[in-house]
């Protein structure tokens, strides 16, 4: 059996808002236009599903079924380009279940019948034609209502006079009788349905769009969401697998050969201690700086893993102590709760590390700045950690640079975080991380 492929979609960029008098043409076209495509639908689409149901036992009741959906698909397809077009509003296309390449006629046939979106657009077939109809009813009876009281004291003198008997809108709402308080009374109608008119034409142009958004677009925002965890948890694989290969290239290139020489040096020394003892002491001067210097750049590689007193102290410990081991001077606010996750903390303390490391190895900068702080509003609290390091350096600073600010964004992005860069030409450069409790 051949898997089930989804069809790729992509966010279409919005127009800009209208306003003013072409906000209201435009739902007024909506709402107006509403009802005549939800009756083509909802005949169409029904007359396919009873014909279908009705012959259900003959092979063609089945095609005529799957006819349906599709015509209730392309409807909901032209549904979605109106919500964009006329509304400026965000319309997803979801994906739909798509037969694979491999698979045979009766299967690709019947695929549609399969997928869960492709039965709502059918229902959005069927009771849209209630919302359709309740925005034109609305969209009718304002215009009409506007133009015809304003314009009342033009053609009210073609209505016929039957006599005195004949009373008006005026007669009855108390205003007295005759053409000319029946003339200030529609026209008195016509200016508030006028001012009403934009508010009028928006319910009626929400009510209908309010629905379709629900039905045709709500599957579109859950699939967006599935496929950004899914994003984030292959840039966290990716991110991991990647610091590995970093920190690996990184033991192998320094301190592992740093370590192979202190061996040998050891092993020089142990040889001329009989021979030449003061041979043998510079040996081992030599081998105890090639073992500080070992333990220096091990240190070093430790920000690459999440250090043993980010684990026992807390972030703010394990940044301080960062911080006073950095080779630029660096002035700090930070401000954090003891009670961070682990994933929080740790995403955090990668990027004060990688931004403290660029600006020693590519900033020539005189000074930095890190502020680690809380925004947002979760009680008290905040509801995202803010990360802001700048330095005064020279700038040009690019994750295309492959200075490691690309698998900090990755890693951002595993934990939903976000990173912004500012680096100009002369600097200076400001790395700014958002990443959520």
């Amino acid at each position: 059996m051949t898997d089930l492929s989804m069809t790729t979609t992509y966010p279409m960029a919005l127009p800009q808002q209208p306003h003013g008098v072409r906000r209201v043409l435009l739902d007024t076209g909506y709402n107006l236009s509403a009802f005549v495509l939800a009756l083509v639908a909802f005949v169409l689409v029904v007359t396919d599903l009873a014909l279908g149901l009705g012959l259900s036992v003959l092979i063609g009741g089945v095609l005529l079924l799957s006819v349906g959906v599709m015509v209730a698909r392309g409807f909901a397809r032209f549904e979605r380009i109106r919500m964009r077009g006329m509304l400026g509003r965000e319309a997803a296309t979801p994906a739909y279940v798509c037969a694979g390449p491999d698979d045979g006629f009766w299967r690709r046939q019947l695929t549609p019948l399969r997928d869960p979106q492709s039965w709502l657009d059918v229902v959005w077939s069927l009771v849209g034609l209630v919302t359709g109809t309740a925005a034109f009813s609305i969209a009718v009876a304002w215009w009409a209502g506007t133009v015809g009281g304003l314009s009342y004291w033009f053609w009210q003198r073609y209505l016929p006079d039957d006599g005195p008997d004949d009373h008006g809108l005026a007669y009855y709402l108390g205003f007295g009788d005759g053409r000319t308080a029946e003339s200030w009374v529609n026209l008195g109608i016509g200016i508030v349905l006028l001012l009403t008119l934009p508010l009028a034409m928006r319910f009626g142009a929400v009510l209908h769009s309010s629905l379709a958004s629900a039905l045709l677009c709500s599957r579109a925002e859950l699939q967006r969401e599935v496929a950004r965890v899914e994003g984030g948890r292959d840039a966290a694989r990716m991110a991991e697998a990647e610091s590995l290969r970093r920190l690996e290239r990184d033991i192998h290139d320094g301190p592992q050969q740093r370590l192979v020489r202190l061996t040998m040096d050891l092993g020089r020394a142990k040889r001329q201690l009989g021979q030449d003892p003061e041979r043998a002491s510079e040996t081992l001067d030599d081998a105890l700086a090639q073992a500080r210097e070992t333990v220096a750049e091990l240190r070093s590689l430790s920000r690459g893993i999440a250090p043993p007193l980010l684990v026992d102290r807390g972030l703010a410990a394990a940044l301080e102590e960062m911080l006073v081991q950095s080779v630029v001077p660096v002035e700090s606010r930070i401000d954090v709760p003891p009670s961070l996750p682990p994933h929080v903390e740790t995403a955090v303390y990668f990027v004060v590390a990688e931004a403290l490391t660029n600006i020693a190895k590519h900033s020539e900068a005189g000074s930095a700045s890190v502020a680690v702080t809380l925004e947002g509003d979760e009680g008290d609290e905040g509801d995202e950690v803010v990360v802001r390091v700048e330095d005064d350096g020279v700038g040009g600073a690019h994750p295309a640079k492959g200075l490691g600010l690309a698998g900090l964004r990755q890693r951002l992005a595993a934990v939903d975080g976000t990173l912004e860069l500012t680096s100009p030409e002369g600097g200076p450069t400001v790395v700014l991380a958002r990443i959520p409790r």
